[in-house]
């Protein structure tokens, strides 16, 4: 039977098993279970929902695009983005790398039960920020940030809390639980 962890990863941990001589921290700092592989990664900055496990069909169904599994982020801004602000994301702009796929994109209060992050993110007393809820069913290098950053609201804090149907609910930073293979993954 395949293992399936999911991890929330805190800010300024490498999403993979070895440092190669970072000294930055990696998972293997907060799961001890041998065999298992993240589906897909977030980067050292971001924090959120990882999943693991030992079953390279669950990890291809995830981390590629042609599946369009969900991944569901919230983010803090800087600015405060009107609804018209947020509409290019919903029909998809173009990267460097090429055009996105239509974004789910709405404004959102502040996530109730947030953790504190260290170090904080940066405060500045002249400039607002706000949060907002992306649903993605791709996943490129660093994709969030430079979506936001294109239309002119820099990311300031990124959290993954969904990859389908499993999210961080109750998961603090650093840990993790096992959950059952999914029946109809991301569905």
């Amino acid at each position: 039977m395949a293992r399936v962890l999911l991890l929330n990863k805190p800010y300024d941990v490498l999403c993979q098993f070895t440092d190669e001589g970072t000294g930055h921290a990696t998972l293997k700092d907060h799961v001890d279970v041998p065999g298992v592989y993240p589906a897909g990664r977030l980067d050292r900055d971001s924090e959120g929902l990882v999943v693991l496990t030992d079953d390279g069909g669950l990890i291809a169904r995830i981390s590629q695009p042609r599946h369009k599994w969900p991944k569901t982020y919230r983010v803090q801004v800087e600015g405060d983005p009107a609804d018209a602000d947020l509409a290019p994301l919903r029909t998809g702009i173009t990267l460097k790398d090429g055009a996105t796929l239509p974004a789910e994109v709405r404004r959102i209060d502040e996530p109730a039960g947030l953790w504190p992050r260290t170090p904080p993110v940066r405060f500045r007393k002249s400039v607002p920020t706000s949060w907002i809820e992306i649903v993605l069913r791709e996943g490129r290098n660093r994709q969030v940030r430079r979506m936001t950053a294109a239309i002119g609201f820099p990311t300031l804090r990124l959290i993954r809390w969904s990859v389908g149907d499993w999210t961080l609910e109750g998961l603090a930073p650093g840990c993790w639980r096992a959950v059952p293979m999914p029946v109809r993954p991301g569905r």
